[in-house]
């Protein structure tokens, strides 16, 4: 028997650290190669973690709802005879190969090869690290004594730790400027040097829970609860969920159009060639059309495919829109990169293959990532239509309320009004008002109701 570290992995060039989820397999039980053995949740994506080889879970380093930093070994396996090669390092899930395998480089033609760990981001320390104060509350420098919020917050290197130990500066007071707001040598220095005060921020009753995420401070008011309610801990997606959307509302000024459209030419084409989709692997939706009318009217429209950054606009290149996916634990919005240039067929392999592999946990860290428009569809559930809040950066999001039939007065070519059963449906954009004017997103919507009301069968 040999024994084989699992280790955290690398989930992406920004994901610094990752959250154990859960834990699949117990000590003590066999384990396959490749057979899942835990969930992690990052920043990004939730995933299983396969098994790196065969053998037994001899040790379990990482308990469920931890935080640690990538690299870090979250279990050992007793392996069986000739299973795996000591000392390799688990590998990203087994189907998303974009995903960085720690520790394992595959180099075509040859062997797999282990190579050494690639240090985290930002600086690293190789002192031992004294205590600082994440929320008011000390945390050790091996991290043993932090729970998994406090984890969260810190979001920085031992380096940075140190120095806050050094000065006795709460870390979740600095708005950090790394990835995903992590704290930076930077940070920290120009903190002390402005000789900023560090309120203690704690999770303890009657004080609001404050964290710090993207550069920003968002706050959560605690709220008392009363005999015989049921009191359960956020998940870790629903945190950054709650985060992001006080951020959103915080950052940019929402304003929301809302337009009816006329689907009853598009759900005569769906009809008339849903089999044909389906025959060759592909799922034809109302949804896979407004997203192709959507995409090309963003590149006649380029400010509702923008980001602000300070006091500049940053009109993208690309035409990447994000689709928000409901998941029984929360929501995440996978990129349809290059939408644009995409074909009604691929749009609608594409979008199916991302949300298949969005409810069993299987995405890239890349597929949640550089979306430059979202499309929310709450009309599944039956909403008639919302206002949603923009996913930042970007400065608009397209609501979809439920496409049904319903009366409607239409004129006929003899100027008769009759009232006709026609195909309907509500579409909303919330706009950031800073850099989009009401006109700008009235004559992008206008142009997106025509186009679906009178597309063209020849365009599938």
């Amino acid at each position: 028997m040999s024994r084989v570290d699992v280790v955290m992995p690398q989930m992406g060039e920004s994901i610094a650290e990752g959250t154990v989820s859960r834990w699949l397999k117990q000590v003590g039980d066999e384990v396959k190669r490749d057979e899942a053995i835990l969930e992690i949740s990052t920043d990004k994506v939730d995933a299983e973690i396969p098994s790196p080889a065969a053998g037994v879970l001899a040790e379990i380093k990482v308990e469920e709802g931890q935080t640690v930093e990538v690299q870090t070994v979250v279990a050992v396996i007793d392996t069986t005879e000739g299973a795996a090669a000591p000392g390799v390092a688990a590998a990203g899930p087994a189907v998303a190969p974009a995903a960085v395998s720690a520790g394992v480089q595959t180099i075509p033609g040859q062997e797999q090869q282990t190579v050494a760990p690639t240090p985290p981001v930002e600086e690293v320390d190789a002192e031992p690290v004294m205590a600082a104060r994440v929320g008011g509350v000390p945390v050790g420098g091996d991290g043993a004594s932090e729970t998994a919020e406090q984890r969260l917050l810190r979001k920085s290197t031992p380096l940075v730790r140190k120095i806050a130990a050094e000065h006795d500066v709460d870390i979740s007071r600095i708005a950090g400027t790394g990835h995903g707001g992590r704290v930076t040598k930077k940070d920290i220095i120009g903190f002390i040097d402005r000789g900023e005060s560090t309120p203690v921020t704690s999770t303890t009753a009657g004080v609001p829970v404050q964290r710090v995420i993207g550069g920003g401070e968002v706050a959560h008011p605690l709220v008392e609860a009363w005999p015989g309610d049921r009191v359960e801990q956020m998940s870790r997606i629903r945190r950054l969920t709650a985060d992001h959307m006080v951020l959103s509302r915080r950052i940019s000024a929402h304003v929301t159009s809302y337009y009816e459209v006329d689907f009853t030419r598009v759900a005569a084409i769906r009809a008339a060639k849903k089999r044909e989709f389906e025959e060759r692997g592909a799922r034809l939706t109302i949804l896979g059309f407004i997203v192709k009318i959507v995409a090309e009217n963003l590149r006649k429209h380029p400010i509702l495919n923008a980001s602000v950054s300070g006091d500049t606009i940053i009109y993208r290149q690309e035409v990447n829109i994000g689709i928000a996916v409901s998941l029984d634990w929360g929501l995440i919005v996978p990129v349809v990169k290059h939408a644009d240039e995409l074909s009604l067929m691929g749009l609608a392999k594409r979008m199916a293959d991302l949300g298949d592999r969005a409810r069993t946990k299987r995405l890239n860290p890349d597929e949640v990532q550089h979306g430059t428009f979202t499309i929310t569809n709450p009309g599944v559930f039956g909403s008639y239509i919302g206002a949603p809040i923009i996913n930042q950066p970007q400065v608009a999001i397209l609501g979809i309320g439920t496409i049904g039939k319903r009366p409607k007065v239409i004129t006929l070519d003899d100027g008769q009004d009759v009232i006709a059963i026609r195909t309907l449906g509500m579409l909303s954009l919330s706009y950031d008002h800073r850099v989009v004017d009401g006109a700008d997103a009235d004559r992008f919507m206008a142009d997106v109701k025509r186009d679906l009301e009178e597309y063209a069968e020849g365009a599938v």
